[in-house]
C-alpha cells in the first residue's frame, strides 16, 4: 500500500499509469467490435476445444473467440518480430545495421512493422478459411472477404500502434501488456462457469477445484523462480596503467538466464503443430482416396490423440529452446568481446577455452530450461487429467507471460520510484 501511495504522489509516474490503462482499455473495447457473419457461440466452441487454436486466440487477446475487427490481434507483429530476429543472425547488412546503434535499431523496427502488414493479410485469410472449412463462417462474396481482410489487418496495426504509445509514453512494454490483459479477460467467465459447477456440491468437483488452486499457486511460484533464476559467471577485468592513472582491475559476473528463449520455443512450436491439422483440412476432401484417408488420419490424430499430441508439443518445445537460445547467445562472441575489453574468467585462459566454458554451461542450464519451457507447455492437459474440471483451464503458457510481463513492469516501476526519489533527495 505504500509503494501505492508513492505512485500516486508523483504526477508523471502517475499520468504514465494512468495513460497505459486508457489505451489499455480502448484495446479490449475494439477486441468486442465482431466483423459480421459468424456464429459466435459456435466459434467461442471451436478454440475451448483446440489446444493449438485456443493458445493462437491467448496470444491474439481473445479477439479471435470475438471474431472483431482485430481478429488477429499483435499475434502478425509478433511473427515480424521473431522473423527479423532470426534475420538480423544470418543476413550480414541486418546486422550491420543492428550494430550502429539506436538509428539501426530503428530502421530494423520499422521494417518490422512494414512487414506485420502482409502477415496480418495472410494469417487473417488462413484463418478465416479455417472457419470456413469448420462450418463456422458461411460463405463469402469477393467484397466480403477484402473487406474482412483490410478490417483486420487494420485492427492489427491499430494495437501495435496502441501497444508502441504504452511503451514510449506509458509504462511497460505496451506490446506485452496488450497479450497480458487478453490473458486475463479470459479468467472471470472461467470463475462464473466453475461457481456454476461447484453449486451442485458434488464432493468430486469441489476437491478437483481445490487441488486446481492448489496447482495454481505451486506453478506461479515455480514460473516466479526460474523465471528469475540466473547463473552468474565471475568476470575480472585486468587493471592497465595509463600514465600515472589507473583503471580496470573491476569483478563483475556475466550472468545467463535459466530461461533464455523466453516463450518464443513454444510460439515456434506452436506454429509446427497447426500445419499437419490445417493441410489435413484442406485436403479431406481430395479425389485420390490414399491422400483423403491420410488427412482424416492426421487431423484425428493432431486433434483427438491428446498423449501423441502432448508428447509432440513437448519434444518440440525442448528443440526449439536449444535452437533459439543458440541464435540469441553466441559463446565465440561473448568470449571474444570479453578479451577485447580486457575481461577473463578466472581459471580459464581468454579466447577458445572460455568460448568452451561458455558453451557447456549454457547447455547445462538450457536443458533445464528447455524441460521448464516443455513442461509449461502439456501443463494444462496434465492439469485436466489430474482435476478432472473442464470449466478452469490453467494455461502455463499464459501463466509464464503474466508473470513475466507483471515482474518487468513492477521492475520499471521501481526504477521510475528510485529516480524519483533520488532527484527529490
Amino acid at each position: 500500500m505504500s509503494k501505492l501511495a508513492k505512485i500516486w504522489q508523483f504526477k508523471d509516474l502517475r499520468n504514465k499509469i494512468l495513460y497505459a490503462a486508457g489505451l489499455l482499455l480502448l484495446t479490449r473495447v475494439v477486441a468486442h467490435i465482431p466483423l459480421p457473419g459468424v456464429d459466435l457461440a459456435q466459434l467461442r466452441l471451436f478454440f475451448e476445444q483446440n489446444q493449438i487454436f485456443g493458445l493462437l486466440n491467448m496470444f491474439s487477446g481473445g479477439t479471435m473467440s470475438n471474431f472483431s475487427i482485430v481478429l488477429m490481434g499483435v499475434g502478425p507483429y509478433i511473427t515480424s518480430s521473431i522473423v527479423f530476429q532470426l534475420l538480423v543472425m544470418v543476413v550480414p547488412r541486418l546486422e550491420e545495421m543492428q550494430k550502429e546503434g539506436e538509428a539501426g535499431r530503428n530502421k530494423i523496427n520499422q521494417y518490422t512493422r512494414i512487414a506485420t502488414i502482409p502477415f496480418a493479410v495472410i494469417q487473417a485469410y488462413s484463418m478465416l478459411v479455417l472457419l470456413q472449412n469448420q462450418g463456422i463462417i458461411p460463405g463469402w462474396t469477393s467484397f466480403d472477404l477484402a473487406l474482412m481482410l483490410i478490417s483486420s489487418a487494420a485492427g492489427t496495426i491499430l494495437l501495435m500502434w496502441l501497444g508502441e504509445l504504452i511503451t514510449e509514453k506509458g509504462i511497460g512494454n505496451g506490446i506485452s501488456l496488450i497479450i497480458t490483459l487478453g490473458i486475463l479477460s479470459g479468467f472471470p467467465s472461467q470463475i462464473r462457469n466453475t461457481w456454476a459447477l461447484m453449486q451442485g456440491g458434488d464432493i468430486g468437483t469441489i476437491i478437483g477445484v481445490a487441488a486446481f488452486l492448489v496447482i495454481f499457486i505451486v506453478v506461479i511460484a515455480a514460473i516466479v523462480y526460474i523465471t528469475e533464476g540466473q547463473r552468474n559467471i565471475p568476470v575480472s577485468y585486468a587493471r592497465q596503467v595509463s600514465g600515472n592513472r589507473s583503471h580496470g582491475g573491476v569483478d563483475s559476473h556475466l550472468p545467463l538466464r535459466v530461461n533464455t528463449a523466453g516463450v518464443i520455443p513454444i510460439i515456434f512450436a506452436m506454429s509446427v503443430l497447426i500445419v499437419p491439422g490445417v493441410v489435413g483440412k484442406y485436403l479431406e476432401n481430395a479425389n485420390t482416396e490414399w491422400v483423403r484417408n491420410a488427412a482424416v488420419y492426421t487431423v484425428d490424430l493432431f486433434q483427438n490423440n491428446q498423449v501423441f499430441y502432448g508428447v509432440i508439443y513437448f519434444v518440440l518445445v525442448f528443440a526449439f529452446t536449444f535452437f533459439y537460445t543458440n541464435v540469441v547467445f553466441k559463446p565465440d562472441q561473448v568470449a571474444e568481446n570479453l578479451q577485447k575489453q580486457g575481461g577473463f574468467i578466472p581459471g580459464l585462459r581468454p579466447g577458445e577455452e572460455t568460448r568452451l566454458f561458455l558453451k557447456k554451461v549454457i547447455s547445462r542450464i538450457t536443458f533445464f530450461g528447455g524441460l521448464f519451457l516443455g513442461i509449461v507447455a502439456v501443463l494444462p492437459f496434465i492439469v485436466q487429467a489430474i482435476t478432472n474440471i473442464d470449466t478452469l483451464v490453467l494455461g502455463g503458457t499464459g501463466l509464464l507471460i503474466l508473470v513475466s510481463v507483471v515482474i518487468e513492469t513492477m521492475k520499471q516501476i521501481d526504477a521510475q520510484l528510485v529516480m524519483h526519489t533520488y532527484d527529490k533527495y
